[in-house]
C-alpha cells in the first residue's frame, strides 16, 4: 500500500478534478449572468413606467384643455380657479391648481408646467422646444386662452426622474438624469 505523502500532485489532476465537479457551476452561471438579467429587467420597469405616467399626463391634459375649449376658463365659470369664493377667469397658477386638482399620487406638481398659448390660425402654430442646446428644461411659460374661435394649444411639461440610466440605458433628454414628458392638446375654442 502506497502512502499518501508519496501521491504527487500534479497539475494535470487538479485540472482533470476540477473539470468532473459540478458542484458550483449554477452558482457560477446565475454569477455571470444576474447582472445583466436585473439590468435589462430594471430597464424594462422604468420604460414601462414612464410610458404609463406619459399616458397619464395626455389624459389630465386633455381633462383639463375641456375648460379652455368650452370657455369656462375665459369666463370663470370653473370652480378652481375661482380666488376666495368669487369666480374670475383663470390665471396661469390658478389654472394650474385646477389641473393639479385632477393628478394622481404619481406626480408632484411642483415639477409640473402649465403652457396655454392661442393663436389666429393653426397654420400660424409655433411651439418652442423648451429644451435648450445643454439639455436643460426652459420653465418660460405662458397663459393665453385665447377668446371665442380662437386656436390653443395647452401643454403640461413634467420632469420624469430615471434611476436605471447608470446601468447604461439612458433615455433621459434632460440633465441629471430625466426625462421630460410632454402632453398636447390643439384645439379651436367653441363659440361661447
Amino acid at each position: 500500500m502506497t502512502s499518501p505523502a508519496s501521491t504527487r500532485f500534479t497539475l494535470r489532476k487538479a485540472l482533470h478534478r476540477f473539470r468532473g465537479s459540478r458542484g458550483g457551476s449554477a452558482a457560477v452561471e446565475f454569477a455571470l449572468v444576474a447582472p445583466i438579467f436585473f439590468a435589462l429587467l430594471f430597464a424594462i420597469i422604468e420604460t414601462a413606467l414612464m410610458f404609463f405616467a406619459s399616458q397619464v399626463l395626455e389624459t389630465i391634459t386633455q381633462n383639463s384643455a375641456r375648460v379652455v375649449l368650452t370657455g369656462q376658463a375665459q369666463s370663470g365659470s370653473v370652480t378652481a380657479c375661482a380666488v376666495s369664493g368669487v369666480s374670475t377667469p383663470c390665471t396661469q397658477a390658478t389654472f394650474k391648481t385646477y389641473v393639479c386638482s385632477q393628478i394622481p399620487a404619481l406626480f408632484d406638481c411642483n415639477n409640473l408646467y402649465v403652457d396655454v398659448t392661442s393663436f389666429s390660425s393653426f397654420s400660424a402654430v409655433t411651439l418652442p422646444t423648451h429644451i435648450d442646446a445643454s439639455g436643460n428644461f426652459d420653465t418660460s411659460t405662458g397663459y393665453s386662452p385665447g377668446n371665442a374661435g380662437d386656436i390653443v394649444v395647452v401643454r403640461l411639461f413634467y420632469q420624469w426622474p430615471l434611476f436605471v440610466t447608470g446601468l447604461g440605458y439612458n433615455i433621459s433628454n434632460l440633465t441629471g438624469n430625466k426625462r421630460l414628458l410632454v402632453a398636447t392638446a390643439a384645439f379651436k375654442n367653441e363659440p361661447y
